[in-house]
């Protein structure tokens, strides 16, 4: 062979090895996908979901007060009772009492009035009491104020009340009797039945003779 193509045989050469080196890849050369640059990223692994919460426990509910006990206020027609432990005393009358009379100054023929409650429950003894001088006409006059119902004496069985019965004095105006008759004053139409009390030598003139209110002691009862 000679120098020249021997020569042209070695570029040949030459050149097919440059063509295979800047070529592509057989699988560029196919068409086919390239590659990818990196590595693709793990899928994350999905956590857990959270546990719910337990809703919070409702307090059982709470038992009812009783409630506590109210009075009765004694409303009308309600039937109960009222708070005043005096609500149902009510105003003596002479079922409910003995009387006596006992001379207390024979200068004035004076009398002192007694009263006892002789039943179970307690009363009032309101105002003054009534009193009659047997067939004389009148009745002695009140002296003296006398306490309204709800300030009136309160009698507990047994307990007494005191009123003084002035006489007159003996001008020939008048005349001597020998017992009185006695009732309350209830405040009411309620019939009584007159109480009798002897009185010795009690001088009765129109007007002169006069009664005090009931009291809680004799001497009270005289002094006025």
């Amino acid at each position: 062979m000679s120098t020249v193509r021997r020569a042209a045989a070695v570029l040949v050469a030459v050149s097919a090895l440059a063509l295979t080196a800047c070529g592509p890849t057989e699988d560029g050369a196919a068409g086919g996908p390239e590659a990818p640059s990196t590595a693709p990223t793990k899928t994350a692994t999905p956590t857990k979901p959270a546990m719910p919460t337990p809703p919070a426990k409702t307090p059982a509910p709470s038992k009812p007060a009783k409630p506590s006990a109210t009075p009765d206020t004694g409303t009308p027609g309600g039937g109960g009772s009222s708070t005043d432990p005096d609500h149902d005393v009510f105003p003596c009358s002479t079922f409910d009492l003995t009387f006596t009379a006992t001379l207390a100054e024979p200068t004035t023929s004076s009398y002192l009035l007694k009263i006892t409650n002789k039943g179970s429950k307690p009363c009032r003894a309101l105002g003054h009491p009534v009193v009659t001088f047997g067939d004389l006409d009148g009745q002695a006059v009140e002296r003296g104020p006398a306490p309204g119902i709800e300030d009136a004496i309160r009698l507990a069985p047994g307990q007494s009340a005191y009123a003084g019965l002035m006489g007159g004095i003996k001008d020939g105006t008048g005349s001597t009797v020998h017992s009185i008759a006695m009732t309350m004053d209830t405040e009411s139409d309620l019939e009584q039945k007159p109480l009798k009390a002897s009185t010795p030598g009690l001088y009765v003139a129109s007007g002169k003779n006069s009664v005090t209110a009931w009291m809680t002691n004799a001497e009270d009862a005289l002094s006025l």
